[in-house]
This record gives structure tokens, sequence and C-alpha cells, in this order.
């Protein structure tokens, strides 16, 4: 059984329920850090691990800025990992075995109605600003837009003051209104 935390007793089911309401937001996230749909579910799916085996005694309350830092760990050593591996995958393969071409097929599985084009083009457009933003303001932006954790609870899980937490969510809105702008004009 577990112990009892902060928030009162905790259970296997409240940390599952607690998972499960996360798990699409965090596997965004990931995308958006990663880029890469497999790299993004094995960060989610070590993250949950982590938090399960080492913090499901806690709170329910402390669970979401604990799984967010480790969210923020796990990404940045996939980025340390993938720099060793891609500087080894350079020195030893042979230009012509880079690319599977399989990965390049269009994913032909989420074709969608015609009224739902501007919605999924307005998705793509946050999606390509997103991806321009550096890795701190991708990751404040999401922590406080989608996942609603505020300044300090941002601050703890990215492990950073909570000044930085709100440079980084200012010039994160300040970049997505200036590339965003154009595409409203665009499409309005």
């Amino acid at each position: 059984m577990l112990s009892t935390g902060v928030a009162g007793l905790n259970t296997p089911q409240t940390l599952e329920q607690f998972l499960a309401s996360i798990e699409q937001r965090a596997y965004r996230m990931a995308v958006i850090a990663v880029g890469n749909r497999d790299d993004a579910l094995d960060v989610v799916q070590d993250a949950m691990t982590k938090l399960v085996q080492k913090y499901a005694g806690r709170g329910a309350d402390e669970w979401p800025p604990l799984f967010h830092r480790i969210m923020q760990t796990t990404i940045r050593d996939w980025y340390r990992r993938s720099k060793i591996r891609n500087g080894l995958r350079h020195l030893f393969s042979r230009q012509d075995d880079d690319e599977d071409p399989i990965n390049n097929l269009p994913d032909n599985r989420d074709v969608t109605p015609e009224r739902s084009l501007d919605n999924r083009q307005a998705i793509a457009a946050l999606d390509g600003v997103l991806h321009q933003l550096s890795l701190r303001q991708q990751q404040v932006f999401l922590l406080r837009a989608w996942e609603g954790l505020d300044v300090r609870q941002t601050a703890e899980a990215m492990g950073c003051s909570q000044g930085s937490v709100k440079t980084h969510y200012s010039r994160a809105i300040q970049a997505l209104r200036e590339q965003l702008q154009g595409f409203e004009n665009e499409s309005g």
C-alpha cells in the first residue's frame, strides 16, 4: 500500500488516473520537444515510470510539478544521448543509408473533412512556431498554457527561478504572436 501524502491517502488508482489525465498532453509536449513520435513516446513512458517508481507515495497535489520536472530532465537526457548517437552515426554510416524511404511516406490515416481544414492549418502553424522557439521557451509555454501550471510550479518543474519562467514565457508569447499574426491575416 502507498503511504499517505499531503493530499490524503494515495492509491494506485489515483496515480493511474493522474497519469491517464496527462498522457496525451505530455506526449504532445514531448513530440514538440524531440520532433519524433517514437522518441516522444519513449520520453513520456520513461517519465511516467520514474514518477511511479520514485514518487508514488507523495501527495497527489505534488505529482504535476514532479512529473513535469521529470519530463524536463528526460527531454534534456534525450538531447544529450541524441547528440552522441548522431555524432557516432555520422562517423560510421554511409551517406546512402542515412534515410529510410518508408519514413518519408505520408500518413494517410489523418484524412480530415474540409470543414476542419482551417483548424488543421492553425494547428500546423502553431506547431511550426513552437518548433522555432528555444527548448526552454517551448517547455515554459506548454507547462503554463497547456498544463495550467502557475509560475511557481513551472519553475519547480523546470528547475529554474520564477523570474526565468516569466522571461521565457513572455518571449514565447511574443514570438507566437508575431509569427501567428501573419497566419491570422492569411486565413481570416
